[in-house]
Parts: C-alpha cells; structure tokens; sequence
C-alpha cells in the first residue's frame, strides 16, 4: 500500500453507554468487547492505523492494550446519545489527518462487534475500490416481508398495507438493513459528503447469523448466543 492510500480503522467508543453499561469494555465471552473488533481489525493488516476515538480513560487504555491508538480524545459535545455517527467520524477524521498524515481511505467499525471478520472487512474494501464509490458496507436482510408488517391499536393488530397483506412472499420486493458493523470510505469523497448513507454507496449482503445490534441485555445475551454456536464443532 503506497504512502497515498493510507488507510485509517477509526472506531468510535464512547464511555456512556446507559441502556449495557460500560458497554464497549464489557467482558464478552472472556475478553472486553471492544477487544474482538481490535483483533479482527489487525489480522486484516488492511490498515496503516487502527484509531479509537473515545471520551473515556478506560476504554483508550483497553485499546491500547490491543493494539489500537488514541491520539486525541473525543470531546464532550460529541460524547453524549444525540451525537450522530457521522458527526463522531468527521471529528476523527479531521483530528487523524491532523495527527497521522494525510488518508486515502478510512473504515468506520462499531466497538461491539464481535461477529466482525477479515473476510468480510477484506470485501467491503474491495466493493469500494471496484466502484470507486463514498461508501461500502454490509448489509442484512429482513426474514420477513415488511410490506405485510402490521401496527398495534389498543390491542388488536392491523395490516400497515392491506393491499399487500395477502401476496405472496416471492412476489414482494427483498427488503435489507444495516448490518451495524462497519462503513469503508473514501476520504475525500466523504469528506464533501458528509454522511455515509450518500447516493454514491454500495452494500453487500452477510447473514443474520453473523450479526447483532447490541443495545439491551436481551440483545447482549442473543449476541453472546450466536457467538458460541458459530463456534461449535461440526
């Protein structure tokens, strides 16, 4: 990798989570959670830098015990619930520009990620070159049909679209979301952006199985769940 494709891992982990406390350096099956994101994140070897911004004393030491850098500190405004993912990462990337060099291409990678993969990091990089596009990431599909979603009201459950209620599955149209894991990115085309989800993304599919929002102890333990039985022999 030449000196003008540098390529950043930025991982933003702030201290405050409230609904999993101390969420990121939680311990998950042995080791803190951040810790999985790290470890997949330098056998990758796809990065020059492996950043974590974070507002917090014991996250930057955890991550620094695994091979991650913390040259600056996220501030206050930007360490709080309201603080959008591309608000944290346009931070990052200003203060790793400033600190580090100039880069090519960054990845953005959620701390509770413990399903993340070399392969699946190694992909997304390859989308976003192929199509020269702002931004790569993967992406889930729904296992049902969204159009026969229904609604609850005062107990009894209705059809959000009626009309489609009774087609058939086969004839509606896959529907995905994001799988909250990672975001590859051009530098300087998601710099004029500024956001992520532009017009100019690509997404490629994974499996359910190899993925989990993390946000309440039912998820963590769902998480947790998956963990053990993808590694299961036979």
């Amino acid at each position: 990798m030449s000196a003008t494709d540098r390529t950043v891992a930025i991982v933003p982990a702030r201290g405050g989570s409230k609904r999993i406390p101390r969420k990121n350096v939680r311990d998950f099956l042995g080791k803190p959670m951040i810790a999985y994101a790290l470890q997949a994140l330098r056998d990758s070897r796809l990065f020059d830098d492996i950043v974590v911004s974070t507002d917090d004393d014991e996250i930057a030491a955890v991550s620094r015990q695994h091979g991650a850098a913390v040259p600056f500190r996220r501030p206050a405004h930007l360490s709080d619930d309201q603080a959008s993912t591309d608000a944290v990462l346009l931070h990052a990337v200003v203060e790793c520009g400033r600190l580090l060099g100039p880069m090519r291409f960054g990845c953005c990678v959620y701390p509770a990620s413990p399903f993340l993969t070399v392969e699946d990091l190694a992909k997304g990089r390859e989308l976003l070159l192929r199509h020269e596009a702002t931004s790569a990431f993967p992406i889930v599909r729904y296992d049902f049909p969204i159009e026969q979603a229904l609604v609850l009201d005062g107990g009894r459950a209705r059809a959000r679209w009626p009309e489609k209620l009774a087609a058939r599955s086969q004839d509606l149209t896959p529907h995905y979301h994001d799988a909250g894991m990672f975001y590859w990115f051009d530098v300087a085309k998601y710099l004029r952006a500024g956001e992520l989800f532009c017009d100019d993304n690509v997404a490629f599919v994974i499996a359910a199985d190899r993925c989990q929002d993390i946000n309440t102890p039912e998820d963590w333990a769902s998480a947790e769940r998956k963990y053990r039985l993808a590694r299961e022999p036979g």
